[in-house]
């Protein structure tokens, strides 16, 4: 099959798949994997050669700016230390563990190459965790350490990797070098996204155009991640880093128009690139089980269960400690931030699910590379039973343990009262045009002071019973909601009557009404 028609039907599978995730509430990032391992094998499908380097470039750079475009940045750098044991610690105690189980069951493979096997199969996957956290409401913290790990710990794996490699290949090791290495690659890459980043904020400002805005967005992260491999430091931390520029200088740079337009463009580009990515990752069952042909399958099984059962022990090994003896160590530590109960690190623990990541570096060993076909046939399995065994079950988990929240109708306090205050702003502003130009601005500025004020008593939650505001706010969602439904209606019947323009402005205008009613509870 050629590679546009295979396109298609990847795209087309994955439609079919999402949608029988959402009904049989399943993890997508699963359904996907099955689909494509499914696929590998129907005739005229052939085998799909992964080009790793491409793999990263094309998929890695815009989920990881997404993720960081997105990130609350005072949540990130308030549980900095927890992320940094993550994406630090945990990375490279769980390659070790990796090393040993994989040097002691397969005698024969050199102990850089069974380190290689552990950087490969270390870093949970960033992908892989978005596509299983929004299928479950988790207490914030949570999801922020998760997210946090997620888009840190590549930059630790890749650079042990690349080292591990190399050491070999060549057969020795420097650790001072590589030392050196990971500080030069990690200040190197988050500099070089830093650059990317305010340059793009740059070219924003000197655009002014919806569209020209979300190409440069769309096309800043990939130009971070070349510029930093160019310079050989890490383009994962600067994929992220121009995320996280981009993301807290939004409001300054972008419009309102332009904001709206690139949530959904960007939607559906992570949604393309993720379905696109488990499913290549399923693919590989083929031309992998093919190239074992000559091995003992009871024993590659015994192996690989053994490799996974290691890589999901190793992390609660780590994570339990590393949680609770700061704090029994340090006051400081435990008055700034209280012992949390059990289940907290049991639910970092579990989500531990690998993906694209470890698969590309896999594939990415060369040819000559010692017992290169066992060690991308474990990383396959890691990556399969991470993601079917905890993706599958890490909804269940969080319930059993009662930390999956409930969608709320009343918003935050915290939400509540910057409402209040940003009508309040709003109020001020419009009673200083009032008082300065009574003759121009009077009666409109009357009629918006009254606005204003409706605005700040319905965001404020203040002295009030919170399942009578409940109440309150579900009576006027859904009446609001069945008033724009019937002007839309009405439009509708106007399409032959009405200039096209001013039809399709009208319908706009009910659309994103209705948008901000549904936001507005949230």
């Amino acid at each position: 099959m050629h590679t546009f028609e295979l396109l298609l039907v990847l795209i087309a599978a994955s439609v079919a798949l999402a949608h029988a995730a959402q009904r049989l509430r399943v993890p997508l990032a699963v359904a996907l994997v099955l689909g494509g391992m499914a696929l590998a094998f129907v005739p005229g499908v052939g085998t799909v050669e992964l080009d790793p380097e491409l793999v990263l470039a094309l998929f890695l750079p815009p989920l990881l700016q997404a993720s960081a475009y997105r990130t609350d940045w005072p949540a990130f750098r308030f549980n900095l230390r927890p992320i940094l044991s993550l994406a630090l610690g945990a990375v490279f105690f769980t390659a070790a563990a990796v090393a040993v189980v994989a040097k002691l069951l397969v005698a024969d493979l050199p102990w850089w190459a069974a380190i290689t096997l552990g950087a490969i199969v270390a870093p949970p996957d960033a992908v892989a965790a978005a596509a299983v956290l929004k299928q479950v409401k988790l207490p914030k913290r949570i999801v922020t350490v998760l997210e946090g790990e997620s888009l840190i710990n590549d930059a630790s794996s890749l650079v042990l990797y690349r080292c591990a490699v190399a050491a070999t290949l060549a057969g020795t090791f420097s650790l001072g070098k590589g030392v050196f290495q990971f500080f030069a690659a990690a200040i190197g890459g988050t500099l070089a996204g830093w650059i990317i980043g305010r340059l793009a904020m740059w070219v924003f400002k000197l655009l002014e155009d919806t569209l020209l805005d979300i190409t440069v967005s769309l096309l800043a992260g990939v130009l971070a991640y070349f510029l930093a491999e160019q310079l050989h430091v890490s383009g994962v931390l600067a994929a992220v880093a121009c995320g996280l520029v981009l993301g807290r200088r939004q409001h300054a740079a972008f419009t309102g128009e332009t904001r709206l337009g690139m949530a959904t463009v960007w939607g559906f580009v992570e949604f393309l690139l993720t379905a696109l990515v488990f499913m290549l990752i399923g693919l590989q069952l083929r031309g992998i089980v093919e190239r074992l042909e000559g091995h003992d399958a009871q024993s590659l099984a015994w192996i690989a269960l053994a490799v996974s059962a290691t890589l999901i022990v190793s992390r609660f090994v780590w994570i339990f400690p590393a949680t609770w003896l700061p704090r029994v160590l340090s006051r400081s530590t435990r008055e700034a931030d209280p012992m949390p109960s059990w289940s907290y690190p049991t639910i970092l623990s579990w989500a531990g699910m690998r993906g694209v990541v470890s698969l590309a570096t896999a594939l990415a060993l060369p040819a000559r590379f010692p017992g290169r076909d066992i060690i991308v046939f474990l990383a396959f399995c890691a990556i399969f039973a991470t993601l079917v065994l905890q993706g599958t079950t890490l909804g269940w988990v969080i319930r059993r343990l009662g930390l999956e929240q409930e969608e709320t109708i009343v918003p935050e306090p915290d939400t509540a009262q910057a409402r209040a205050e940003l009508a309040a702003a709003s109020l001020d502003a419009v009673q200083e045009h009032l008082d300065s130009d009574a003759s121009e601005h009077g009666e409109a500025a009357a009629e918006l002071v009254d606005e204003y004020k409706v605005r700040a008593e319905r965001a404020s939650i203040e002295d009030q019973d919170l399942e009578t505001k409940t109440g309150q706010l579900v009576a006027q969602q859904r009446l609001r909601l069945v008033a724009i439904e019937a002007a839309r209606e009405k439009l509708m019947e106007q399409t032959d009557q009405i200039d096209a323009e001013a039809h399709r402005a009208l319908g706009e205008e009910l659309d994103l009404e209705e948008q901000q009613i549904h936001r507005g509870t949230r």
